[in-house]
């Protein structure tokens, strides 16, 4: 595990750091989005299956009736999602974060199975989406701050950034199952969408299977006051003895932080349910902070209005036009395109590149790609099933490449980094909440571009790539000027990037801060232990 690139480290961090235990377990709560991605790919193709409409009685309907049942399914879903990410509030933060991975995971696979199990009752269908929605979103809002909790600095990128791959990998798992269907089942078949619908207990499923592989977080762990299960959390996941020098210096950092975030908005070092809640509020509002939950906001806005629904749309036409009759299987191409890009760059690049440049570079590419095709549609005109001129099918094969690019660059761009930078820029204090409202902000965006692409494709055309490709260009010039670089910052580093200072105590400070903020008694039993000796610690780790 040490030969991946990493951000450069905070402090002389022991080897044993980077081991296998903390990627499996970033992989296993990670896990849980690959339902979230395969939604994405399979239930737009399984909800309008000949077979789909004739058991739910849709095929009775009128075509805008049919529609309107399309989009009450999806809109259903990402309802859900929406409230499930606002739900999970008081599980992170009464709870924790394993246990609301264990609800959202149950909530989710009840939902599935709804989905899964009616004959011709749509009303038990909308109740599964209602609920693998809910499932979702307490799933989006838990895992990339589970991981960024558990991670060490240098690689929390990598880590988090499996959130962003499993999304892509079930959105090409969702593709396949559908096109696996659509050419080895008999389209009468009552097959064809129920095992799609199934399939969806399969990574949730998986997940219920390894929780018991996952620790609770131990910065979670230490605003509990269990400070015993915290020092045998970090010595699991950081595969060091419980008593090693290093992981001290994890533990009293949280603690001072958290001293300090309670003593500056709450006055007290135990505060009761309500007053966490009016003094995270207080602080959420503060300087330094407010700026960090629009951030999270803008991010997500730019994310929706990328244009990767658009390509979506009218990639089939693109590929019709110069003559790949195999339409489903090129845009099954594509999907896989994007899940590779997104692999390579969060496991092997995003802790040496960074956050800001790699947005950046990814907005203009894919502004790019959309001028170009934008132009190729307003010129060439093409359409699907009629033959195209030689200059307009040599445009398309252009177009065609440049769909290829906008899929590899859109990986490692708006497209994930928005998870990591949410999951990281808050203190231990604002966690439970910052994670829900990234949840919240990205089904909420959904809901709103999902609800205007039909009408800006109708009355748009070509412009509606012009449009994207300019939001595209403002998505770069904001990072530009208000996207920080955060690879490898701890978490006091982070106040300072967004103008909410502490004092920055040393090493030696913070040990006492740690017990004396906290109550620790030096005379109790574990005294001796605190009063290490920090010089001859530093030594020991370099």
């Amino acid at each position: 595990m040490t030969g991946f690139a990493r951000a450069k480290e905070d402090r002389p961090t022991p080897s044993e750091v980077y081991n296998w235990r903390v990627y499996v377990s970033s992989l296993v709560i990670s896990m849980g989005v690959l339902a979230y991605g395969y939604d994405s790919a399979f239930i737009g193709t399984t909800i309008t299956a000949a077979s789909f409409k004739r058991d739910f009685g849709l095929a009775k309907l009128s075509k805008i009736e049919q529609n309107n049942v399309s989009s009450n399914l999806t809109s259903i879903y990402s309802a859900g999602g929406f409230f499930g990410a606002l739900f999970m509030f008081f599980s992170l933060e009464l709870l924790g974060r394993k246990k609301t991975v264990i609800i959202s995971d149950v909530i989710f696979l009840f939902g599935a199975v709804l989905c899964t199990v009616p004959t011709h009752q749509l009303g038990l269908v909308y109740a599964g989406r209602l609920f693998t929605g809910l499932g979702v979103g307490g799933i989006a809002a838990v895992s990339p701050i589970y991981i960024s909790e558990i991670s060490p600095p240098a690689i929390r990128g990598r880590l988090t950034g499996f959130f962003e791959s499993f999304y892509q990998v079930g959105a090409v798992i969702g593709f396949w199952i559908n096109y696996g269907m659509k050419h080895n089942l008999d389209p009468a078949s009552s097959n064809t969408w129920r095992i799609p619908m199934a399939v969806q207990l399969i990574p949730a499923g998986l997940l219920a299977m390894m929780i018991p592989i996952l620790k609770e977080s131990p910065v979670w762990l230490l605003k509990k006051g269990r400070e015993e299960e915290a020092y045998n959390v970090y010595s699991y996941i950081r595969n060091l003895p419980a008593d090693h020098p290093y992981i001290e210096e994890d533990v009293q950092f949280v603690k001072v932080e958290i001293a300090k975030e309670r003593a500056m908005v709450t006055g007290t070092q135990n505060p009761t349910f309500k007053q966490f809640v009016k003094a995270a509020a207080k602080e959420a509002s503060s300087k330094g902070m407010r700026n960090r939950f629009l951030l999270v906001f803008i991010m997500f806005m730019w994310q929706a209005w990328s244009g990767a629904a658009a390509i979506n749309y009218y990639s089939p036409t693109i590929f019709t036009s110069i003559g790949l009759t195999d339409v489903t299987l090129w845009t099954g191409i594509y999907g896989i395109i994007k899940a590779v890009g997104s692999i390579i760059f969060f496991t092997f690049f995003i802790d040496s590149f960074g956050r800001k440049w790699p947005w950046i570079i990814s907005s203009l590419c894919c502004a790019f790609c959309q001028y170009y095709l934008a132009a190729y549609i307003s010129l060439g005109k093409p359409v699907a099933g009629v033959v195209q001129s030689t200059s307009t099918v040599a445009g398309g094969k252009a177009a065609t490449a440049f769909i290829m690019i906008f899929g590899a660059t859109w990986s490692f761009g708006a497209n994930g980094l928005p998870w990591i930078i949410s999951a990281e820029i808050f203190p231990s204090s604002l966690r439970s909440i910052s994670g829900p409202f990234a949840g919240m902000s990205v089904w909420l965006w959904t809901y709103v571009v999902t609800r205007a692409l039909p009408s800006m494709y109708t009355s748009m055309g070509f412009g509606v790539y012009i449009f994207f490709a300019s939001c595209l260009i403002c998505a770069s010039i904001y990072a530009y000027f208000f996207i920080h670089e955060t690879k490898g910052l701890r978490i006091d580093q982070m106040d300072h990037l967004f103008g909410f200072e502490r004092e920055r105590p040393n090493i030696e400070d913070v040990l006492g801060m740690g017990r004396k903020a906290l109550g620790d008694d030096e005379s109790s039993e574990g005294g001796e232990k605190d009063r290490i000796d920090v010089t001859a610690s530093r030594k020991e780790v370099a």
